[in-house]
């Protein structure tokens, strides 16, 4: 049976090396501890001793002096000292180190102290001349006394200096030895380790650390060699990775610059036609494929169009400008249709060979489709057998989706185009029907009139008929004029208050009146569209206080926060007005709540008989740049 193998830990080691020296340290501690302990209490016991002295010279003093008063007390205190020696005070702390001579000595001092206490203190003494010789001698029994306790302090002294020196060298002994194993267990195994860093950082990656223990420096050796050995094996095949992730980096901002090339393409191409060169073209060289052909279908996906050819014959071209859906694997037209790479070898015999007779190999189809909506159909022609990756064929699909964007973006702007010429139609023949129309028709009327009072031969009507037609002629010239200057208004983007001031100016010219702007607050600016919209209506107002308010000054007082509020006021003759009895005679403030509702802002009208006329708009708090505001209804 095989022993196992005990490890021990870093840990372990040095605690087993300095366990001894830490219990030697204890020990020596303790000793030390004791032996001082034993030296303050023969200290305390000295001094005791020293004040018994003092204590016998006071009674002798006090007998001599044939003061007895004090002396019981002296006794008693004389009597306590003697205990206290006799028995020790541990609390501060207090005792004699006992030994022979030291207990001879005390047993004096208390024989010395009965017989000086029957012949002085008990007794009748008569005579006192022997006192201060008999006390003497009795001070210097305790001074003997003293002297013994003295000579053991000094033993102890020896002892506590010999275990102070003995702590000291084994303090020395006990750093040197931890210095030798910290250096033996820890530094030498660090520096191995070191040593082995600086070679791997100098490139030798053969470098290795030497297992030389079982404890955390071996396990630590162990991963230290697996992880050189690793990096060892990563180097040598560092180069041919280097450059595998090198060819996908390259690979990746190949597609990456395709990808930037064929949406700058698709935003600013023009028109379709350049739109499907371009693409053709481009798509060309980033497939690398030696003929592009890009198809579009009719909406119910029967038919497909040439749009755009590259680097195919001007036969193929020709034969292929319209083919039908299922008459060729070009415009197969399926609802599921991605991509396909096709090996033109295996056409089917009743399929056109028009690619196979141009020396074409393969043909890879990729459908444009926008949200599952067939558009068209792009194929690369190759002369050789083409294999398309994962990522390649991703990347054509991207691309074809991208073109998708592109045609649906174009049909929409054509669309948009479209729409906005139909209502700018739709707007010159409103204002046409409104102003001009009107005016022609009352004098058609008054035409008709003029010829029935011609055939009459009423002077006074005919006067009258021709001063009418004078002033129809002059509105409609007026109307005109009003006409071209609405229609030539272009606003800042950024502020509106020059284009008002243009306004107000040219309004002061033609009709004499004296105008007025005042502008308060600040806040974000009109949308070049809503700034359109308010100055035709500041303008039509403007037209009414000239046609009808026969008024001397204008106000136009402009408000920009907390929202757009635009007043013209005027100070008129003014009229009775009444929303609800807007007829076809009120074509201008019918002309203006229009624009006012398209948007969605709140027009009120407030006029009386002879206090002149005020418009008011207010914009809805949204109507800021770029917003679009939601409707409102009118009041």
């Amino acid at each position: 049976m095989r022993a196992s193998t005990r490890h021990w830990s870093l840990g372990f080691k040095l605690f087993m090396v300095g366990a001894p020296f830490l219990l030697l340290v204890f020990l020596a501690t303790l000793a030390t501890l004791w032996v001082s302990w034993q030296l303050d209490g023969g200290a305390a016991a000295v001094n005791e001793a020293g004040r018994m002295r003092m204590q016998s010279y006071r009674m002798s003093l006090a007998i001599g002096t044939r003061d007895i008063e004090p002396l019981p007390k002296l006794v008693q205190e004389f009597n306590a000292s003697l205990n206290l020696l006799r028995h020790g005070d541990p609390e501060r702390p207090l005792f004699v180190p006992w030994d022979n001579d030291v207990r001879q000595r005390f047993a004096f001092v208390e024989a010395a102290w009965t017989q000086y206490q029957d012949r002085w203190i008990d007794g009748q003494a008569i005579s006192f001349r022997e006192l201060p010789t008999h006390t003497s001698q009795f001070a210097a029994g305790i001074d003997h006394f003293v002297g013994s306790i003295e000579a053991h302090i000094a033993r102890w002294t020896a002892w506590l200096h010999l275990l102070q020196m003995s702590m000291l060298t084994l303090v020395i002994l006990a750093a040197a030895i931890l210095l030798y194993t910290g250096y033996l267990f820890v530094l030498e195994p660090v520096g191995q380790l070191k040593q082995a860093i600086e070679k791997i950082q100098t490139g030798d990656f053969g470098a290795r650390v030497e297992r030389s223990s079982s404890d955390e420096f071996g396990t630590l050796a162990d991963g230290f060699n697996g992880m050189a050995e690793h990096l060892q094996s990563m180097y040598k095949n560092l180069e041919a990775k280097v450059s595998e992730k090198t060819a996908q980096l390259q690979d990746k901002t190949e597609r990456l610059s395709s990808l930037y090339e064929v949406s700058a393409l698709v935003a600013n191409a023009p028109t379709l036609e350049a739109l499907a060169q371009q693409f053709s073209q481009s798509l060309a060289r980033i497939a690398r494929a030696d003929g592009v052909a890009l198809r579009w279908c009719n909406q119910d996906n029967q038919r497909y169009v040439m749009l755009a050819a590259h680097g195919l014959p001007t036969s193929m071209v020709e034969a292929e400008q319209c083919i039908n859906s299922g008459d060729c694997h070009c415009g197969a037209g399926t609802a599921q249709a991605s991509l396909r790479v096709i090996p033109i070898r295996d056409l089917a015999a009743g399929m056109p060979q028009h690619c196979t007779r141009a020396g074409f190999e393969t043909v890879v189809t990729i459908p444009v489709r926008l949200h599952d909506k067939p558009m068209g159909e792009v194929d690369l022609f190759f002369h050789a057998r083409a294999v398309l990756s994962e990522a390649e064929q991703t990347l054509l699909e991207i691309l074809g989706r991208h073109l998708a964007s592109g045609m649906e973006n174009l049909r929409l702007n054509a669309l948009e185009k479209e729409a906005a010429v139909a209502q700018e139609r739709m707007l010159l023949a409103r204002e046409l029907h409104d102003s001009i129309a009107q005016s022609l028709a009352f004098l058609k009327i008054q035409v008709q009139l003029m010829r029935d009072a011609v055939k009459s031969c009423d002077a006074a009507e005919i006067s009258k008929i021709v001063d009418e037609i004078d002033v129809g002629v002059r509105e409609s010239y007026g109307d005109v004029r009003e006409l071209l200057l609405h229609f030539r208004t272009r606003t800042n983007a950024e502020d509106i208050e020059p284009a008002l001031i243009t306004t107000l100016q040219k309004f002061e010219h033609q009709s004499g009146i004296q105008t007025h702007l005042a502008m308060e607050g600040h806040g974000l600016p009109l949308s070049p569209d809503l700034q359109v919209q308010v100055l035709h209506i500041v303008q039509e107002a403007l037209s009414n206080v000239r046609k009808h308010a026969h008024a001397s000054q204008v106000w136009l007082e402009v408000q920009q926060h907390p929202h757009w509020r635009f007043e013209v006021r005027d100070d008129g003759r003014g009229f009775e007005h009444h929303p609800e009895k807007l007829d076809q005679t009120h074509v201008g403030l019918r002309i203006m709540s229009e624009r006012a509702e398209r948007i969605g802002a709140r027009l009120q009208v407030n006029s009386s008989t002879g206090l002149g006329c005020s418009v008011v708009l207010s914009l809805p708090t949204v109507a800021s740049a770029g917003a679009t505001p939601s409707p409102l209804s009118i009041h």
